[in-house]
């Protein structure tokens, strides 16, 4: 389940369908990143082929990044409720 999104576009998408703000090459590949991480119990539920799961190291220990194009990620929290401020970054 996610509980919160930190991207005020990716929000606006995500609760009103609306894409602005968004690539137009992103939305079917965020539907489907979204989706998953509205269904998945676990982080790792997240590694399904061709999503580059991960988790992060560093300065953001308890954070994971999911692949959307070469340089840009969709980043997440986890707690027992679900996936927390969802993100998409650049933090390469």
């Amino acid at each position: 389940m996610i509980r919160s999104i930190r991207h005020k576009a990716l929000r606006d998408y995500w609760t009103r369908g609306q894409a602005r703000g968004l690539n137009a090459d992103w939305i079917r590949k965020l539907r489907r990143i979204l989706s998953a991480l509205e269904a998945a119990e676990r982080p790792e539920q997240m590694n399904y082929p061709g999503s580059y799961f991960h988790p992060l190291k560093g300065e953001r220990p308890g954070r994971y990044a999911i692949r959307l194009n070469a340089n840009m990620r969709v980043t997440f929290g986890r707690d027992d409720d679900g996936a927390t401020n969802v993100d998409i970054e650049d933090y390469h």
